[in-house]
Protein backbone atom coordinates (compact mmCIF):
# COMPACT_ATOMS: atom_id res chain seq x y z
CA UNK A 1 0.00 0.00 0.00
CA UNK A 2 1.04 3.31 -0.81
CA UNK A 3 1.60 6.01 2.39
CA UNK A 4 -0.48 8.79 2.34
CA UNK A 5 1.36 12.27 2.29
CA UNK A 6 -0.39 15.33 2.97
CA UNK A 7 -1.36 18.47 4.62
CA UNK A 8 -3.16 19.01 8.45
CA UNK A 9 -6.52 20.49 9.07
CA UNK A 10 -7.40 20.28 12.67
CA UNK A 11 -10.33 20.29 14.16
CA UNK A 12 -11.94 20.02 17.72
CA UNK A 13 -14.09 17.43 19.54
CA UNK A 14 -17.39 16.08 18.88
CA UNK A 15 -17.33 17.68 15.48
CA UNK A 16 -21.07 16.57 14.17
CA UNK A 17 -22.50 16.21 11.06
CA UNK A 18 -24.30 19.19 10.77
CA UNK A 19 -21.06 20.89 11.32
CA UNK A 20 -19.60 18.99 8.43
CA UNK A 21 -22.55 19.20 6.19
CA UNK A 22 -25.14 21.98 7.59
CA UNK A 23 -28.59 20.62 7.04
CA UNK A 24 -29.95 23.97 4.75
CA UNK A 25 -27.53 22.94 2.42
CA UNK A 26 -28.85 19.46 2.01
CA UNK A 27 -31.62 20.61 0.00
CA UNK A 28 -28.92 21.24 -3.18
CA UNK A 29 -28.91 18.70 -5.72
CA UNK A 30 -25.30 17.21 -5.79
CA UNK A 31 -22.12 16.55 -3.43
CA UNK A 32 -20.36 18.73 -5.51
CA UNK A 33 -22.77 21.67 -4.86
CA UNK A 34 -23.11 20.89 -1.05
CA UNK A 35 -19.38 20.57 -0.78
CA UNK A 36 -18.38 23.93 -0.99
CA UNK A 37 -20.60 24.79 2.69
CA UNK A 38 -18.38 21.94 4.14
CA UNK A 39 -17.71 23.21 8.14
CA UNK A 40 -19.20 26.61 7.43
CA UNK A 41 -20.32 26.81 10.88
CA UNK A 42 -17.12 26.09 11.98
CA UNK A 43 -14.73 27.84 9.74
CA UNK A 44 -16.49 29.52 7.16
CA UNK A 45 -13.06 29.00 4.45
CA UNK A 46 -12.25 25.61 5.42
CA UNK A 47 -13.95 23.98 2.20
CA UNK A 48 -12.18 26.31 -0.26
CA UNK A 49 -8.36 25.94 1.62
CA UNK A 50 -8.52 22.44 1.63
CA UNK A 51 -6.72 20.69 -1.46
CA UNK A 52 -6.61 16.88 -2.51
CA UNK A 53 -4.79 14.69 -0.84
CA UNK A 54 -4.82 17.15 2.29
CA UNK A 55 -5.95 14.76 5.75
CA UNK A 56 -7.97 15.93 8.87
CA UNK A 57 -6.77 15.80 12.48
CA UNK A 58 -9.72 16.08 15.10
CA UNK A 59 -10.27 15.26 18.80
CA UNK A 60 -12.94 12.76 20.13
CA UNK A 61 -16.57 11.74 18.80
CA UNK A 62 -15.91 13.30 15.29
CA UNK A 63 -18.92 12.85 13.06
CA UNK A 64 -21.39 12.52 15.61
CA UNK A 65 -25.07 13.64 15.40
CA UNK A 66 -27.28 12.50 12.76
CA UNK A 67 -26.33 9.01 10.31
CA UNK A 68 -26.58 11.37 6.94
CA UNK A 69 -24.35 9.52 4.31
CA UNK A 70 -24.13 12.84 2.66
CA UNK A 71 -20.91 14.20 5.57
CA UNK A 72 -18.22 11.57 4.63
CA UNK A 73 -19.49 11.31 0.76
CA UNK A 74 -18.44 15.86 0.95
CA UNK A 75 -15.40 15.00 2.73
CA UNK A 76 -14.17 12.87 0.25
CA UNK A 77 -15.44 15.23 -2.42
CA UNK A 78 -13.42 17.63 -1.08
CA UNK A 79 -10.31 15.33 -1.68
CA UNK A 80 -9.43 14.40 1.94
CA UNK A 81 -7.40 11.60 1.95
CA UNK A 82 -7.60 10.48 5.00
CA UNK A 83 -9.48 11.92 8.55
CA UNK A 84 -7.50 11.08 11.82
CA UNK A 85 -9.18 11.62 15.09
CA UNK A 86 -9.06 10.05 18.62
CA UNK A 87 -12.26 7.95 18.41
CA UNK A 88 -15.25 8.76 15.63
CA UNK A 89 -19.19 8.42 16.03
CA UNK A 90 -19.78 4.73 14.84
CA UNK A 91 -22.83 5.75 12.40
CA UNK A 92 -20.50 7.62 10.37
CA UNK A 93 -17.66 5.08 10.65
CA UNK A 94 -19.56 2.46 9.04
CA UNK A 95 -20.65 5.51 6.30
CA UNK A 96 -17.73 6.74 5.77
CA UNK A 97 -16.17 2.96 4.87
CA UNK A 98 -19.90 2.31 2.87
CA UNK A 99 -18.48 5.61 0.56
CA UNK A 100 -14.73 4.71 0.41
CA UNK A 101 -13.48 7.08 3.10
CA UNK A 102 -10.39 6.30 5.07
CA UNK A 103 -10.87 6.74 8.82
CA UNK A 104 -7.86 5.76 11.80
CA UNK A 105 -8.31 5.85 14.79
CA UNK A 106 -4.86 7.61 17.21
CA UNK A 107 -5.29 8.29 20.55
CA UNK A 108 -2.30 10.85 20.56
CA UNK A 109 -1.76 12.41 17.34
CA UNK A 110 -4.01 15.04 17.70
CA UNK A 111 -2.36 17.05 20.71
CA UNK A 112 0.68 16.85 18.93
CA UNK A 113 0.25 18.22 15.69
CA UNK A 114 -0.07 21.73 14.50
CA UNK A 115 -2.32 22.58 11.28
CA UNK A 116 -0.78 23.60 8.28
CA UNK A 117 2.38 20.65 9.16
CA UNK A 118 2.60 17.62 6.97
CA UNK A 119 2.26 13.63 7.76
CA UNK A 120 2.48 10.44 6.35
CA UNK A 121 0.32 7.70 7.19
CA UNK A 122 1.53 4.02 6.29
CA UNK A 123 -1.47 2.50 6.05
CA UNK A 124 -2.31 -0.43 8.50
CA UNK A 125 1.11 0.50 10.24
CA UNK A 126 1.97 4.16 11.49
CA UNK A 127 1.54 7.73 10.95
CA UNK A 128 5.16 9.54 11.06
CA UNK A 129 4.82 13.43 12.43
CA UNK A 130 7.80 15.49 13.01
CA UNK A 131 10.36 12.70 13.77
CA UNK A 132 7.79 11.00 15.84
CA UNK A 133 5.82 7.81 15.30
CA UNK A 134 1.99 6.89 16.08
CA UNK A 135 0.78 3.18 15.93
CA UNK A 136 -2.48 2.55 14.44
CA UNK A 137 -4.55 -0.64 13.93
CA UNK A 138 -4.69 -2.45 10.80
CA UNK A 139 -8.24 -2.79 9.33
CA UNK A 140 -9.37 -5.97 8.45
CA UNK A 141 -8.86 -6.38 4.70
CA UNK A 142 -12.61 -6.42 3.89
CA UNK A 143 -12.91 -2.55 5.07
CA UNK A 144 -9.56 -1.94 3.18
CA UNK A 145 -11.04 -3.62 -0.26
CA UNK A 146 -14.18 -1.46 0.43
CA UNK A 147 -12.02 1.71 1.30
CA UNK A 148 -9.39 0.79 -2.11
CA UNK A 149 -12.45 0.58 -4.13
CA UNK A 150 -14.16 3.80 -3.30
CA UNK A 151 -17.15 2.53 -1.37
CA UNK A 152 -19.16 -0.66 -0.94
CA UNK A 153 -20.92 -0.12 -4.18
CA UNK A 154 -17.85 -0.44 -6.19
CA UNK A 155 -16.38 -2.71 -4.05
CA UNK A 156 -19.22 -5.15 -5.09
CA UNK A 157 -19.09 -4.75 -8.58
CA UNK A 158 -15.68 -5.06 -8.71
CA UNK A 159 -16.34 -8.68 -6.79
CA UNK A 160 -18.70 -9.64 -9.02
CA UNK A 161 -17.16 -8.72 -12.17
CA UNK A 162 -19.51 -5.98 -13.07
CA UNK A 163 -16.54 -3.00 -13.39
Amino acid sequence: MDAIKGKIWTLGNDIDTDIIIPTEYLALKTIEEMKKYAFSPLRTDLAGEIQPGDVIVAGKNFGCGSSREQAPEIIKALGVSCVIAKSFARIFYRNSINNGLLLIEQPDLYDDVQEGGQLTVYKNQKIEYKGNSYPITALPDNLLEIIEAGGLVKAMRKKNGLE
